[in-house]
């Protein structure tokens, strides 16, 4: 059970392992270094004058991201007392958990400040955009090399050539100021000669989509509060991670999200990359899987969290159940029944 005071933007989200969430940010403490799941799917209620895009900035997601989980509600205007599925139940990416990580597939950035003597670790997430087709965001690992308040923006060469083709010419700089794309901060990297940056934005209603020329685009609230944080020579890396699996109690969860190829395109997730990920996570475990469910999970990509196997036991079987392709394992009645797992019950939203 959580429960949400809401004001205005900012929510106050009480529940175990959950520090804070305002418009923006939510953070997390972790407390085993092993954790690979943080936060918990909610339900609201929404009043007359919410939409979607609202919805979601309220409640550190991208647009997109609460459009594609609520297919049945009108973006602008779902109207009042309807119930608004918010995902905020994410599995962590791979790899160290330290610096700045992003994952372009869930369009999600992650900061791991470092914690503190005796302290656990934190995880704070931060929706974002990426670059769009023939701008793509580049992958690997980089650091940081500038950090700039009320930036000016020097449009690249190719850039301005773009915007020129399509009647709308730049000048060679834009002053900060409302008509600023980068927003009031910018933390410049060290990837395609600097021209890459963490900014804000002055069109928050796009965070979350593919329409940058590769940059990583905030909430301007975000960027504010991200800023301060990260200094010059902090390690980012940046993944494209469009499924994660996490093994949890004998259950094993998955997270899909269409994946972005080298044009920056998303596409369907594979059942064969799935399967792969499978031998990694779960080892010699006995797994039986739901393949049916898996292959719906994979094809809906929209970020929910869902129960794909169980750990079973197999009297007398000294071999794991084959869980490495797609066809089904051994099922036992325990088996994942095909329906989502569970969501926060009695979640309520007041006035904004």
């Amino acid at each position: 059970m959580k429960t949400i005071f809401k004001t205005g933007a900012c929510a106050l989200i009480l529940a175990q392992g959950l520090i804070s969430g305002t418009a923006g940010a939510t953070t997390y403490v972790l407390s085993d270094p092993a954790q690979r799941v943080v936060g918990e799917d909610l339900h609201v209620r929404t009043v007359y004058q919410d939409t979607l895009y609202d919805l979601a900035r309220s409640y550190s997601l991208g647009s997109e991201e609460l459009i594609r989980v609520n297919p049945q509600l009108d973006p602008w205007l779902p109207g009042a007392d309807k119930d608004v599925l918010v995902p905020e139940r994410h599995i962590l990416p791979s790899g160290p958990h330290d610096g700045i990580i992003v994952n372009i597939a869930e369009h999600r950035l992650y900061y791991f400040p470092k914690p503190k003597r005796g302290q656990p670790q934190q995880v704070i997430t931060y929706p974002v955009s990426i670059g769009k087709m023939d701008w793509h965001t580049p992958l690997g690992e980089t650091h940081v090399i500038q950090r700039q308040e009320n930036p000016s923006w020097f449009p690249t060469e190719s850039v301005r050539a773009e915007h020129e083709k399509d009647g709308d010419p730049l000048p060679a700089r834009v002053p900060p100021g409302p008509q600023n794309p980068l927003g009031t901060r910018a933390l410049r990297l060290a990837v395609g000669q600097g021209t890459y940056l963490i900014h804000g934005t002055n069109n928050p209603i796009a965070v979350g989509l593919a329409v940058t020329h590769g940059c990583i685009r905030m909430y301007p609230e975000d960027i504010e509060a991200l800023f301060p944080q990260v200094p010059v020579g902090m390690k980012v890396r940046i993944v494209n991670e469009p499924l994660k699996v996490a093994w949890v109690a004998g259950e094993l969860l998955l997270e899909a999200h269409p994946p972005v190829d080298a044009q920056g395109q998303s596409h369907e997730p594979d059942v064969g990359d799935f399967s792969a990920l499978l031998q990694a996570v779960v080892g010699d475990a006995p797994l039986a899987i739901h393949w049916d469910y898996a292959r719906e999970v994979l094809k809906r990509a929209d970020g929910v969290l869902a129960t794909v196997g169980l750990e079973v036991e197999l009297p007398g079987a000294a071999a794991p159940a084959e869980a490495q392709g797609p066809d089904p394992a051994p099922t036992p009645p325990a088996a994942p029944t095909g329906a989502p797992p569970a969501v926060a019950q009695g979640v309520s939203r007041g006035a904004r």
